[in-house]
């Protein structure tokens, strides 16, 4: 009888051993996160959207530390095209992603698919050195000008340029990232720099000026980002990829529950090493409501359809596509009714205004 007990015991030991391996397949042990960026002096910190604020909170660590899941994030000097890089070697399942980069990825065949919106409408700038004699864009012609390619920076300026009947050509593009360019202006190396509120601070120590922003411009003119996955995690573990966007989603309202006093989500960003008084005067006038919508409304849609054709028309890719045939909504919809936040951000219609 005690030999019986035991083979039983042994046996059902096997198959919850098998039951509990078979169970172990159907999770990840690793969440890798990509972010196309690094903060000053080239810290593991962004700030400024939905995303980054999910990092600084610890919030995915926290969604999946009971299951001995890891969440890693690799931050990537060479932002947009770098993480395309990441993507195309299997390197990363997630990350914020700019309209141009994601676009590029996307024509080039990466299999990627657009979750959710974030770190959307976001200004550019243009930057020259202070004892510079270019006063507008118009005496760019023939000037050194710094254009971090492959980025969503890229896309924008080039619409900059293209409104002051200028292009690339007609300038002396330099492939620069955003630290370079900035030791650049900072030295004279270059004539002008377009770029993000990054360059706030050259212009705070006196070494560089403002000739452009796009703040109050062409809202056709305003930077994009989504939160993109690999389709080949998506498909492996969609439930995985719920709790993701459904964090992803919580960091946005976490966001926008600062709309009236922003001084905290500024505060949490300043780990990036970007000051407070620069995101106060980046974002100054702008909803925290507003610009963490995680929503993928007819703006977003209308910007990225619209931006693929451009980025086709100024030679960045060779082939388009349909952005509606790139965004899996599922995930997104599913976490705004678990989280009861289905009304919660409105949306907006395709030229930017929010209905309601």
């Amino acid at each position: 009888m005690k030999v019986h007990l035991r083979s039983f015991q042994c046996v059902l030991f096997l198959w919850l051993s098998l039951f509990a391996a078979l169970a172990g397949a159907d999770a990840p042990t690793v969440i890798r996160m990509g972010v196309p960026g690094v903060g000053v002096g080239n810290r593991p910190v962004t700030g400024g959207s939905s995303a980054s604020t999910m990092h600084l909170r610890g919030m995915l660590e926290k969604e999946f530390e009971k299951e001995g899941i890891r969440v890693t994030w690799s931050f990537l000097r060479g932002a947009g095209p770098a993480v395309n890089e990441a993507y195309a070697n299997g390197l990363v399942d997630f990350s914020l992603l700019g309209d141009l980069p994601s676009i590029i990825g996307k024509a080039g065949g990466l299999k990627t698919r657009v979750l959710a919106a974030t770190a959307i409408r976001q200004n550019l700038y243009l930057t020259v050195p202070a004892g510079s004699d270019i006063r507008s864009i118009d005496d760019l012609k023939g000037k050194k000008v710094s254009l971090f390619k492959g980025t969503n920076n890229q896309l924008a300026a080039a619409k900059v340029l293209e409104k002051f009947g200028l292009s690339e050509r007609d300038v002396r593009a330099i492939n620069m990232d955003t630290a370079t360019a900035k030791a650049a202006l900072s030295t004279g190396d270059i004539d002008a720099a377009f770029g993000g509120s990054d360059y706030l601070a050259l212009r705070d120590q006196g070494l560089t000026r403002l000739i452009y922003t796009s703040k109050g411009d062409d809202p056709r003119f305003l930077r994009h980002c989504t939160f993109v996955g690999s389709q080949d995690f998506i498909e492996k573990y969609p439930e995985h990829t719920l709790r993701v966007v459904k964090t992803l989603v919580a960091a946005a309202k976490w966001m926008a529950d600062q709309d009236a006093h922003p001084e905290s989500a500024f505060q949490l960003w300043t780990r990036s090493g970007v000051t407070f008084s620069n995101y106060k005067e980046d974002w100054q006038s702008a909803s925290l409501r507003l610009m963490s919508s995680p929503l993928v409304d007819d703006y977003i849609v209308s910007q990225y359809n619209w931006n693929i054709q451009e980025a086709k028309r100024f030679g960045l890719i060779r082939s388009t596509f349909r952005f509606e045939d790139w965004y899996e909504p599922k995930f997104l919809q599913r976490a705004l009714e678990e989280l009861g936040l289905v009304d919660f951000w409105k949306p907006a219609d395709k030229d930017g205004k929010v209905q309601g």
